[in-house]
């Protein structure tokens, strides 16, 4: 099994910064994509990014150019670093996995969620 924990989240205003980690547990090697889901209060979650194993990466429209994923391979983690946060960027972050090589699109994997919340 893998175990996926997040970190980080919190309450800034608008046009601060925030940084999650999501550290990785378990049969790691399994997983080859990791990143980040987001879900804001009534509506669908959605991919905000993710990486792969061999450094691909991929954003969501709404958050280039002000968020960058990155990961460390020793420490078995993701982070997300969020810049110029909207108060649209409210919601539950959580970390996920994957065994393929992909977008994200089907995680195998989920983390508790923390959540991020900014206020204009």
């Amino acid at each position: 099994q893998v175990q996926l924990v997040e970190s980080g989240g919190g309450l800034v205003q608008a046009g601060g910064s925030l940084r999650l980690s999501c550290a990785a547990s378990g049969r790691i090697f399994s997983i080859n994509t990791m990143g980040w889901y987001r879900q804001a209060p009534g509506k669908q979650r959605e991919v905000v990014a993710s990486i792969t194993s061999s450094g691909s990466i991929n954003y969501a429209d709404s958050v280039k150019g002000r968020f960058t994923i990155s990961r460390d391979n020793a420490k078995n983690t993701v982070y997300l670093k969020m810049n110029s946060l909207k108060p649209e960027d409210t919601a539950v972050y959580y970390c996920a996995g994957e065994r393929i090589w992909s977008t994200l699109n089907a995680p195998d994997y989920w983390g508790q969620g923390t959540q991020v919340t900014v206020s204009s």
